[in-house]
């Protein structure tokens, strides 16, 4: 991936910044994405946390605002939560 140098970044650091993460709604899923959260933005808030289940209640759409410090930290936030095996999209 191309670095884009912090003055061409569409993000300013730092910033509260949402991710949503959608997967199984399994026991321990949400539990798993603000330890995941955590790991990246110790300072990390529970009350930020929303959850949504899918029509069908197979599916959790679990979203986080965490606070981004730089690209580098929200690429490897990214990538962690998309190889959780419960985990099946992030955005």
């Amino acid at each position: 991936m191309k670095d884009i140098p912090p003055e061409q970044s569409l993000i300013e650091y730092p910033s509260l910044f949402p991710i949503k993460v959608m997967g199984l709604n399994a026991e321990g899923f949400t539990a798993a994405v603000v330890s995941i959260a955590r790991q990246f933005d110790p300072d990390f808030d529970d009350a930020t946390v929303q959850t949504r289940p899918s029509k069908g209640n197979t599916y959790l759409g679990v979203t986080i605002t965490v606070t981004a410090t730089s690209r580098e930290q929200l690429d490897e936030l990214y990538r962690t939560l998309s190889t959780h095996p419960l985990v099946k999209v992030v955005l």
